[in-house]
């Protein structure tokens, strides 16, 4: 692995093909990664995309992991646990409330709630990526007690200027988004160019 690594964790909120994708254009960049998937998470990619195992995460995304070392969410004492362990900063795609809570309020009860602790202590970029509709009180407050803390909330809402006409350029809408935060150059749909 070449470069310092971004921290890709995935949460249990619907949204299954933005990480899958995400992860696709990331993996195919050679992009150095340290991948997290929560319990739900899993259960949430089964559910959306059909996936079921590392090996099949791998070969929906490209087929070659070699920039991606796997993390177990068990795991709170493994390498994006610390802070001296460097990294550019995380993305969580899809970013499920009770994620967005534990980060708010600091209770880092999994090893993507203590990178995320890790990512904001350290002044890192931290990128979440949650889809929830409607928002409660509990919900706003949440998400704009981790923006006060130095957080990127890009929720996964499409834009429809570019006139898409199929749920791939849906997806590839919010996930430009996100790269486009990460410093990713990676071109997947068109941009605004306004009108003169």
């Amino acid at each position: 692995m070449i470069g310092v690594p971004w921290v890709l964790a995935i949460t249990g909120a619907s949204g299954g093909p933005y990480a899958v994708r995400l992860l696709e254009v990331l993996a195919r960049a050679k992009v150095p990664l340290w991948l997290i998937i929560s319990k739900h998470g899993w259960r949430l990619l089964e559910m959306e995309t059909g996936v079921t195992s590392d090996a099949e995460l791998k070969k929906a995304t490209g087929g070659d992991w070699s920039s991606i070392t796997v993390f177990d969410d068990a795991d709170r004492g493994a390498t994006p646990a610390s802070g001296s362990a460097k990294s550019a900063g995380m993305v969580i795609c899809p970013c499920s409330m009770g994620t967005v809570s534990a980060i708010a309020h600091g209770t880092s009860r999994s090893l993507i709630e203590r990178a995320a602790d890790v990512a904001l202590k350290e002044r890192r970029r931290l990128i979440l990526v949650p889809r929830e509709t409607p928002l409660s009180l509990v919900h706003l407050r949440n998400l704009t007690a981790v923006a006060e803390a130095g957080a990127t909330v890009i929720p996964a809402a499409p834009g429809f200027y570019h006139r898409p006409t199929r749920v791939e350029q849906l997806v590839d809408f919010v996930v430009q988004r996100v790269l486009d935060h990460m410093g990713v150059e990676a071109p997947l749909t068109p941009r605004w160019e306004g009108r003169g």
